[in-house]
């Protein structure tokens, strides 16, 4: 019996709107003619036109729905493809940067092979020692270049050391801040000279006595006496000064004017030399 009233329902609704709409009608078609609707058309006029505009109402909200749907479904593909379009571009922008970068620093090195009175030959470093104890370099030429050791290594930035030793394709620097290492250098502004040691990350200059020049901040180059490295190549920046009661020198501490830690294309001077030690 449930399912009896159940399957009726539809049908009494289509009945009772059949009903209403018969009605209208009759009533229009008896209204032709006349200027104004008769009360009883008037009120089934009236519950029609609610009707349509309840219709109307929920087909207006359909098609705005739908057309809100589809429009952020547009903004949300036009974003993603803007995200995309932006990563392209920035990716095009870092290659452009580096390629900038790469073209400046190369650009620099050949203004310093130029500066340079002994024929020079670029190199790229293509790894670093890990220990502690041995500050070294591994370049991409060797002695099939013509490079041998004693050969003193040097970038834009001043004094990197000394081919240590080599193969056929690549060789090993020693570093300027390697504790082995050794080089002859002077005060650029007060032209004393001294000994440049490395300590492992900084330089120590020794044999400087006390009543020298030497003040904080002065430029350290080399001196070109010993022959291993060109004149005037910068090392360090003096960082600190300490005049003790007991010796006759000066303690004097020199930040490198090289950050190895950051090296990739240095410059060999092609000329035979002694390993500075």
């Amino acid at each position: 019996m449930r399912k009896r009233g159940k399957k009726s329902r539809p049908l009494r609704k289509f009945l009772f709107f059949i009903f209403f709409v018969t009605i209208f009608g009759f009533l229009t078609i008896s209204s032709i003619g006349q200027r104004e609707f008769s009360a009883p058309h008037k009120i089934i006029f009236e519950i029609l036109g609610t009707a349509q505009t309840g219709v109307t109402g929920l087909r207006n909200l359909g098609v705005n729905t739908w057309q809100h749907y589809v429009a952020l479904w547009n903004v949300r593909t036009e974003n993603l493809q803007l995200r995309l379009e932006i990563k392209k571009y920035q990716e095009m922008n870092s290659k452009y940067q580096e390629a900038l970068a790469t073209n400046l620093r190369l650009n620099s090195l050949l203004d310093l092979k130029e500066s340079l009175p002994a024929p020079t030959l670029t190199a790229q470093v293509i790894g670093r020692d890990p220990s502690q104890w041995f500050k070294t370099l591994t370049i991409n030429r060797g002695t099939s270049s013509g490079v041998t050791r004693g050969m003193p290594v040097v970038t834009v930035e001043g004094v990197v050391g000394q081919i240590f030793d080599g193969a056929n394709h690549y060789a090993k620097v020693i570093q300027a801040i390697d504790p082995n290492s050794a080089i002859d250098v002077l005060v650029q502004r007060s032209r004393t000279q001294g000994i440049l040691k490395g300590t492992g990350s900084t330089y120590k200059l020794q044999y400087v006595v006390k009543n020298s020049d030497v003040r904080v901040g002065d430029t350290v180059i080399t001196s070109g006496l010993s022959g291993t490295f060109p004149k005037a190549i910068p090392v360090g920046t003096v960082s600190s000064v300490v005049s003790n009661r007991r010796g006759m020198f000066l303690e004097i501490d020199i930040t490198p004017a090289v950050d190895f830690n950051r090296l990739e294309n240095v410059v060999i001077v092609m000329t035979p030399n002694k390993l500075a030690e």
